[in-house]
């Protein structure tokens, strides 16, 4: 079956939803918006924190945001990109706003900004502690009351389309690759479908998933990254995956592990051992008001060298009901669990959370490959360079969608449809066996990615990591090529290729930076373990 849209996005959080909004207003032409499950159930949906913007311009401004963000970088942010998102992202809140998303207001009427690690002021605006739900909440209701915009969900995407498919030979030397669209799987019928589109987004969300513990929810597989790298798109900065360092600690809870905010180590939260002893002064001046990296290394460090499983935050100094107002979701989470955060320490450790790197893209969010942009988590936009700086990465997502849209806007009746693709060939089986291979070869990516790809790494961890994903790769691709494409089978191809993407980057990265820190190139003592 062959569907055409003038616009093509493939994934539904706070990336596509932007910009199928944005281009949807021009009445330019068709938007399918495509999603693997339903639209409230993508990653945005799962941040706490917040969206940092200048708003409070009394006391704040962009020359510091960008100075906080180049400095959580590691100083090798494009500085182009951070001051594109920086300096527009009060219009991006205001996009948000008019979509009907509300973040919370102090009794003067203005935002209630917090400060959250790495920030020099107090910059992010929330909505409680479910700011990424409230995101999701007002996106789609904008979304599905607009007539322009077809909603696909449970619609898997299972390769984009280039000259590939019409037969010409594409090297990552070819000159001109263009996407004419998308082969997609239906779930009804379990066939794989032919959308033909003038322009793509890639708006697929993280790779979380392909670590054993993770903050992501089980479908951020890494596909808009995988389908994109076999497209030929240029892949960069895959080394760079940020550890939540904070985590509740719960062994029955993998995927999604239940993330504890940065925003409550802003309000005051402490870090301490089990015993109460206070740790981060060995590390960071800034205590537990580090970035991340600084934070998830410390505790990664302590655990190790006094054998726990966690840490812990303490929050019982601080006012009980005032604390229950500001975090109400992780009071009742932790309630559940037996545990009255107002009264007790937080068990916390850290968890693979974001991707810092992605399908490399300009300040317009067109990827390598012509006619498809990324934007969102799936992206590299050099903004977050070497480390993400706390709630940068909502609003990122935001100028970037009203960057690509304004660009694809400008040049989609420079397009027409290629209606030279060829259908999808669905010749195969999966039996019963099949599937339970597939099962435990993911299963065994987050193994080895978790005990080899991790917080700290090295030269020998990383070399095992490679041979044991390539021997997965071989078996894997064999499987695919005789079977018939479901969603779990694509999942795996694309957590194989985004394990081997982000250790073959680290491995090509001779030094410790930023996220990736290797003790064979150490920056401090404490990184020889």
């Amino acid at each position: 079956m062959i569907q055409k849209f003038d616009f093509l996005v493939i994934g539904g959080g706070i990336a596509g939803m932007s910009y199928a909004l944005s281009v949807a207003k021009s009445g330019k032409g068709k938007v399918a918006l495509v999603c693997k499950t339903t639209l409230d159930e993508a990653n945005t949906a799962k941040a706490q924190g917040g969206v940092a913007a200048v708003t409070n311009l009394d006391v704040d401004n962009f020359e510091k945001h960008i100075n906080d963000t180049i400095i959580a970088g590691d100083y090798i942010s494009d500085l182009a990109a951070v001051k594109h998102v920086v300096c527009n992202a009060p219009n991006a809140i205001k996009a948000l706003v008019q979509w009907g998303v509300e973040f919370d207001k102090n009794g003067k009427g203005e935002y209630d900004l917090h400060r959250e690690g790495g920030h020099s002021d107090f910059r992010i605006l929330h909505h409680a502690d479910d700011t990424g739900f409230e995101i999701q909440r007002g996106l789609m209701a904008a979304v599905r009351k607009n007539e322009n915009i077809t909603v696909l969900e449970n619609h898997y995407a299972v390769e984009i389309i280039t000259q590939h498919h019409l037969g010409v030979q594409v090297t990552r030397k070819t000159p001109n690759i263009e996407c004419y669209g998308a082969y997609i799987l239906n779930p009804e019928t379990q066939k794989v479908d032919t959308f033909l589109s003038k322009v793509t987004l890639m708006a697929t969300g993280g790779v979380g998933a392909v670590y054993a513990m993770t903050s992501n929810p089980v479908i951020a597989t890494g596909d808009g990254i995988a389908m994109a790298y076999r497209a030929k798109a240029t892949v960069k900065d895959m080394e760079f995956v940020q550890f939540h360092p904070t985590v509740l600690y719960n062994p029955s809870e993998t995927h999604p592990a239940f993330l504890i905010t940065e925003a409550m180590r802003g309000y005051g939260a402490v870090l301490r051992l089990p015993n109460g002893k206070e740790f981060m002064q060995k590390y960071d001046e800034r205590l537990s008001l580090a970035p991340r990296d600084i934070v998830a290394r410390a505790i990664d460090h302590e655990m190790k060298i006094h054998g726990l499983d966690y840490v812990c935050l303490d929050l019982t100094h601080k006012d009980a009901e005032e604390t229950k107002r500001h975090f109400p979701h992780i009071y009742e989470k932790c309630l559940s669990m037996g545990i009255d955060i107002t009264k007790q320490y937080i068990p916390v450790c850290p968890s693979a959370h974001y991707m810092c790197g992605g399908i490399k893209v300009d300040l317009n969010g067109e990827s390598s490959i012509s006619r498809l942009y990324a934007v969102g988590e799936c992206s590299c936009t050099g903004l977050h360079g070497g480390n993400r700086l706390a709630s940068n990465s909502l609003i990122e997502a935001v100028v970037y969608a009203q960057s690509a849209a304004e660009h694809a806007l400008l040049m989609v009746d420079n397009y027409d449809f290629n209606l030279k693709v060829p259908e999808w060939n669905d010749e195969g089986t999966l039996t019963n066996e099949e599937h339970v291979l597939i099962t435990q070869s993911v299963r065994e990516v987050g193994e080895i990615m978790s005990n080899y790809v991790g917080i700290v790494r090295s030269n020998l961890r990383l070399k095992r990591a490679w041979d044991r994903l390539d021997l997965l790769y071989e078996e894997t691709e064999e499987l695919f090529k005789r079977v018939t494409a479901t969603k779990d089978i694509c999942e795996l191809r694309n957590m194989i290729n985004v394990g081997y993407l982000i250790t073959r980057q680290a491995i090509e990265r001779k030094e410790s930076r930023g996220l990736h820190y290797t003790v064979d190139y150490p920056k401090h003592a404490y990184d020889q373990q």
